[in-house]
């Protein structure tokens, strides 16, 4: 892997993670057409990234995840990333075998932008604006929806938060923003996983030029994340999910037409 490969790998990351576009389809299909084959080194890349992702939440929310005195935040967070862990757990085959079918992530992608050009009329009169006014009760319904990225790779996880947010009536930025906060221990739980499996296998991935490539990626996708975040909130205020379901759709169909022609 180049370094502008890397990059370009770690702008998509920070562009797609937080928005319900599924940053998995977006890094499947980046991944052969800008040249990047799966190895080792490039299983790790995906992982490590997203760790810098991670830091850009905790970074933007810091006040929240330094707050020690409001240890219901840290328990709701537990809670609502249950279902994603026994899943994760019991279904990991069925998972790492939808992941390497890229026609079945093209579908999803498609299936899940019909969805959200409706998410706006389901959800009314939302009653929660702030996360202190989730339930432990709704943090795990919300944790459920999470469960749908985990079975349907390319259906988005921050979007089956949002959506399931959304279902116990959070506002969209409320919605949005607990998405955010169950991503930090829901993806650093999957990442130091996957590390770990990717290093025990291949102890040696990690040479020096590697090291370096990952840390200016991780720089890349780290500020790139934090500027989607800032974005995305007051976007989604606004304007709510329909575009990003058309463009889901667009994107579904040109993979499925990319892959249908043999480019990919």
């Amino acid at each position: 892997m180049t370094i502008i490969q890397a990059i370009i790998l770690a702008i998509v990351e920070g562009l797609t993670e937080f928005l319900p576009i599924s940053s998995t389809a977006h890094m499947k299909f980046t991944n052969p057409i800008i040249g990047v084959s799966s190895t080792p080194f490039s299983d790790l890349f995906e992982i490590v990234i997203q760790l810098f992702a991670i830091l850009a939440v905790v970074v933007i929310y810091y006040k929240k995840f330094f707050d020690f005195s409001r240890l219901t935040f840290y328990t709701k967070l537990i809670i609502a990333m249950i279902p994603a862990v026994v899943f994760g757990i019991l279904l990991k085959k069925h998972i790492d075998k939808a992941l390497e079918n890229l026609y079945f992530i093209a579908i999803v992608m498609i299936g899940g932008g019909i969805i959200f050009l409706f998410v706006d009329n389901w959800f009314k009169n939302p009653t929660i604006t702030d996360e202190r006014q989730v339930s432990n009760g709704a943090a795990f319904r919300i944790g459920c929806f999470q469960v749908l990225s985990i079975l349907l790779p390319g259906f988005s996880r921050s979007g089956a938060t949002i959506i399931g947010g959304m279902s116990q009536r959070l506002t969209r930025k409320a919605a949005a923003e607990f998405s955010f906060f169950l991503a930090v221990p829901t993806m650093l739980a999957a990442s130091v996983k996957s590390f770990w499996d990717v290093h025990k296998e291949h102890p040696d991935v990690l040479s020096k030029d590697n090291a370096s490539l990952l840390l200016i990626s991780g720089i890349v996708t780290f500020f790139v994340s934090i500027l989607v975040i800032r974005f995305f909130i007051g976007f989604l205020q606004k304007h709510g999910f329909k575009v990003w379901g058309y463009y889901r759709i667009v994107v579904g169909l040109v993979m499925l037409l990319l892959l249908w022609r043999g480019i990919l």
